[in-house]
C-alpha cells in the first residue's frame, strides 16, 4: 500500500512538473515574441510604409517654396518624426491614430480621441503622438533619455519642423487625457501655441503609467534640394 502511494506522488509530481516546464516554456516564447518577433514584423510593415511614402514624394515633387498641402488627420501617412537623442538616425513614421491596430506597425501614432492632434502645417495646436515602448518596433524605448533642451524634427514632403523639448512628466496615470490637450495639463505652457507631445508607457516593459515629453516649436524650413536636414539632423 505504501508502495503504491509512492508511485502515485511520484506519478502527481511528474505531472506537475511537466505542466510547469510546458508554462515555462509558454512564457518563454510569448516574451520572445513581444520583445523580439514583434518588433522584427513591425520594423518590417513600418519600413515598407515609409518607402512607399518617400517613393510619392518623389513622384512630381514641387519646388520648396510651393508647398503642398499635407495628408490630414482622416487619411494617409504624415510624415516622420525624428528625435536626436534617440540617436543619430532615429526616424518614425507618423500615422493617424493611436488604436493598437495602428501602433502594432511600428509607427508613431497622432492622438484623434479625446483631442485632436494638430499637425504643425494646420497651425496653432498641440502635435500629440504615441508609440509603444517595448515590442512593435519599440519606437519610443529609450524616449526616458529625452530631455528640455532637445530638439524634436517633424518632417513632411516639402518642409521641416523643428521642436524644443520644455518639459518632460517622468509618469502619469493612462487616464490624465489632459497631456494632450490643445494646451498640455502639467506642461510648461499656459497658453495656445505650436506644440508637440510625445507619449508611452513607463516603466518599461509595463503599461502602469505613461511618460510624455512636450516640446514647442521653434522655427520651419522649406524643403532645400536633395532633403538637407536641418542642423539638429546633421
Amino acid at each position: 500500500m505504501a508502495q503504491r502511494r509512492v508511485v502515485v506522488v511520484r506519478a502527481v509530481a511528474r505531472g506537475a512538473g511537466d505542466v510547469l516546464l510546458t508554462s515555462g516554456l509558454l512564457v518563454v516564447l510569448f516574451a520572445v515574441y513581444v520583445l523580439w518577433w514583434s518588433n522584427v514584423a513591425s520594423d518590417r510593415a513600418a519600413d515598407r510604409a515609409a518607402g512607399r511614402l518617400r517613393d510619392s514624394w518623389l513622384v512630381a515633387a514641387p519646388p520648396a517654396e510651393s508647398p503642398v498641402p499635407v495628408a490630414g488627420l482622416d487619411r494617409g501617412d504624415l510624415g516622420f518624426l525624428h528625435v536626436p537623442a534617440l540617436g543619430r538616425d532615429f526616424q518614425v513614421l507618423i500615422r493617424p491614430g493611436t488604436d493598437d491596430e495602428t501602433l502594432a506597425d511600428g509607427v508613431a501614432g497622432a492622438y484623434t480621441v479625446p483631442y485632436r492632434s494638430v499637425p504643425p502645417w494646420e497651425g496653432e495646436g498641440n502635435f500629440a503622438l504615441a508609440a509603444h515602448r517595448d515590442g512593435h518596433g519599440a519606437k519610443f524605448h529609450d524616449l526616458d533619455r529625452v530631455g528640455p533642451g532637445d530638439a524634436v524634427v517633424v518632417e513632411t514632403r516639402d518642409r521641416w519642423y523643428v521642436y524644443r523639448v520644455d518639459g518632460v512628466l517622468p509618469e502619469t496615470s493612462p487616464d490624465d487625457v489632459g497631456v494632450i490637450a490643445p494646451v498640455p495639463t502639467g506642461s510648461p505652457y499656459r497658453a495656445p501655441g505650436r506644440y508637440i507631445t510625445l507619449t508611452t508607457c513607463t516603466p518599461a516593459y509595463t503599461s502602469l503609467y505613461r511618460l510624455v515629453v512636450w516640446g514647442s516649436l521653434v522655427r520651419e524650413e522649406a524643403m532645400a534640394p536633395g532633403r538637407v536636414p536641418p542642423a539638429e539632423l546633421r
